[in-house]
Order: C-alpha cells, then structure tokens, then sequence
C-alpha cells in the first residue's frame, strides 16, 4: 500500500514537472506569438499603417531594462529568457516595416538617426538605424547599472521603470486605432492573443510570488487590452470578418 502512495506521488510529482515545464515554455515563446498574425498581414498587404511600430519601441525599452533588472534582482531565469525572445521578435517586425517602407516609398529623402530630427524620431529610413538606437540605450542603461548596481532603491526603480514601459505596450496602438478612427490592417488575432498572453502571465506571476511589479503590469495590459478590443466592437461594423 506504501508502494503504491509512493507511486502516486511520484507520478503527482511528475506530472506537476511536466506542467511547469510547459508554462515557463509559454512564457518564454507565448508573448512573440500575438506578432505571427501581424507580421503576416503586413506581409500580405505591403502595408503597415495599421500596425504601430512604437509598440516594438515601447517593448525595446521594457525588455533591455529587464534585462538590467535581472541582473540586480535574479528573478525567474524564465522571464530573463522571455526578454530576450521579445527583443528579437520587435526587431524581427521593424525590419519587415522597413523593408515595406523602403519598396513603398515614393519620396528619395531619407530620415537617419544621425540627423537627429525629433519630428522623425522612431520613423527612420534604414533598419541600421533601430539597431543603432537599442545599441546606444543598451550599452547607457549598461553603465548605468553597473554604477548603481548596489543600491537597492535603484534596482527597484529599474524594475518598475522596465514594467511600467511593458505596461504601456498596448498604448501605441490604441492611439494609433483612435487617431486612424479605425483598426483596419491591425491584426485582431494579435490582440485576442495579448489579451490571452496576459492573462496567463499575471496569473503566472501570482503563483509564482514574482515581483509586485510584474503583477501590476500584467493587471494594466489586460485593462489595456479590453480597451483595444473595444475600439474594434465601436470602428467595426465587421468585427468577425477581421478574425478570418
């Protein structure tokens, strides 16, 4: 009879490995999903005017910032590695977006980082340039930590910072939707998919007593998220379409 409990427990035991496996899996891969929907709508409509490429800045940020966090505060190696996933994901779509820009562009002119115009500040000509900038935030925020690295305030101030920035993900997008009074060409997939990816990750931090700070952002996404689904139910007189 002891055989048989220990059995049972060790297959319990199993099985709880198995699940936990699995969800660190979604959490590193299940935040660049929503973006497969999107990158195949630019794709296929050489167009991204519905899709703002402030949301890769807004996650650029949050993402190289987490990083720093990490490595004042060792959190979940999981979240260290959903970071780095991210970071290629964004520049992943902000090439496709200047890749469309650069065929679709019928003006020579150009907009480099180096002209250091604010007008054209995130809306530069050349990929080179996007890679440029996250060079230059990163070796910044780099030296940065390395020098405040013992304080205790500033790494708790570099984790609020990281998800504040990832909090404000879907924002971008909202005013794009409200300033284009529409959500054609944003891909509603993706936004089911962040809605879905949120609710999973706040509930993973909860669980797992990941730091406040992470909980808090997960609960503004989602609020976020409702908001962006909202303004397809007001723009659209054909939501269910969208979702083919």
């Amino acid at each position: 009879m002891d055989a048989e409990v220990v059995l049972q427990e060790e297959d319990m035991e199993g099985s709880w490995t198995l699940l936990s496996l699995f969800s660190s899996f979604l959490m590193v891969f299940g935040g660049a999903l929503p973006y497969i929907p999107q990158y195949q709508e630019i794709q296929r409509s050489s167009n991204t005017e519905g899709f703002s490429t402030r949301v890769c800045l807004v996650l650029l940020i949050a993402n190289i910032l987490r990083i720093f966090f990490w490595i004042g505060k060792q959190f979940e190696l999981t979240l260290l590695l959903q970071s780095v996933v991210m970071i290629l994901t964004m520049l992943a779509m902000l090439h496709l977006c200047c890749t469309v820009h650069s065929t679709n562009r019928v003006s020579t002119k150009q907009h480099r980082l180096t002209d250091l115009e604010l007008h054209y500040f995130w809306k530069w000509s050349a990929f080179e340039d996007y890679l440029l900038f996250c060079f230059g935030f990163t070796v910044v925020s780099a030296v940065v930590t390395l020098l405040l690295l013992d304080y205790i305030m500033f790494v708790e101030t570099l984790g609020s910072l990281a998800v504040m920035f990832e909090a404000m993900l879907g924002i971008p997008q909202l005013l794009q939707n409200f300033h284009n009074s529409s959500t054609k060409g944003m891909s509603v997939k993706m936004v089911l998919l962040w809605t879905a990816g949120d609710v999973f990750k706040t509930t993973y931090f909860v669980m797992n007593e990941s730091p406040a700070q992470f909980w808090v952002c997960g609960s503004v996404q989602i609020l976020i998220d409702v908001a962006i689904l909202l303004q397809v139910l007001f723009y659209s007189q054909d939501t269910w379409a969208k979702l083919g």
